[in-house]
């Protein structure tokens, strides 16, 4: 699974990162967490709002910082 946290770098997109690392942790999936900063990267994946997750190549979350529990959902979901 390929994990990437789109935003531009501030207290919300640290955020976002480091409750995805702890779902993705606590799950016990093997993914790829990765974070994209630049904007014209983040656009092409179809991102509009920030902090935004993409997974597998698709917006699972924009404009909002989600829980642990809410990513342990999301994740399990996108299984």
């Amino acid at each position: 699974m390929k994990i990437q946290v789109a935003g531009p770098g501030c207290a919300r997109c640290t955020t976002v990162e480091k409750n995805v690392i702890e779902a993705v942790a606590e799950l016990g999936i093997d993914a790829d967490v990765s974070k994209i900063k630049d904007v014209r990267e983040y656009a092409k994946l179809g991102v509009l709002f920030t902090p935004a997750i993409v997974i597998d190549g698709k917006v699972a979350v924009a404009g909002k910082v989600p829980t642990v529990a809410d990513l342990k959902k999301i994740l399990s979901a996108a299984r």
